[in-house]
């Protein structure tokens, strides 16, 4: 059986949920982020999904929705006093020296979750829930988590991250974050 995680999360934490397409970041926040703000690109797929055209394949319209994505993070960095969460593979260092600077800017301790999941078990993720990313695209991803992953089992953050807490797919299934109901100054 399988011990439950709770992660606490500090008073203006950014806390990024990691790692592969499939790895079961979307499941493991559906549980896991209850009453705590999580951001995730697939909001924003969806709403641009629902406004464009339903022939429009969404390769054609995937860098606007990682672009507003980004912008949301920011926005909501700095418009918020509590704590947030953000889906965010964070597989290209380009990406996490991005997350490092806007905690940095708004003066956020950020934090990595990352779920170590195998290609395969992130592959079979994504048959799961119906949506496989393209096969070019989902091996850059394996290959630059494969750099990034020995550092983060080594307890060793990315430049600029505060922290880093490395879960299976399985501790991801029973991981709860917490969150003090006096933090908040709304």
């Amino acid at each position: 059986m399988t011990e439950r995680t709770t992660i606490a999360l500090g008073r203006r934490d950014l806390v990024v949920v990691a790692g592969l397409p499939g790895a079961g970041k979307t499941t493991m926040l559906r549980h896991a982020a209850d009453g705590v703000p999580v951001l995730d690109s697939d909001q924003v797929r969806e709403r641009l999904r629902a406004a464009l055209p339903d022939a429009l394949p969404y390769r054609c319209y995937r860098p606007l929705v990682h672009a507003w994505h980004r912008a949301r993070i920011l926005r909501q960095a700095v418009r918020d006093d509590g704590p947030m969460v953000v889906h965010e593979p964070a597989t290209r260092a380009s990406t996490r020296a991005l997350l490092a600077a806007v905690g940095a800017m708004t003066r956020r301790p950020v934090r990595m979750v990352w779920l170590d999941a195998t290609a395969a078990q992130a592959l079979a993720g994504q048959r799961v829930r119906g949506r496989m990313i393209r096969g070019r695209s989902f091996a850059r991803h394996v290959r630059r988590a494969g750099r990034i992953r020995e550092a983060l089992l080594a307890d060793e953050p990315p430049p600029g991250w505060h922290s880093v807490q490395v879960l299976s797919r399985e501790a991801a299934d029973t991981t709860t974050f917490t969150e003090a109901a006096s933090q908040r100054t709304r």
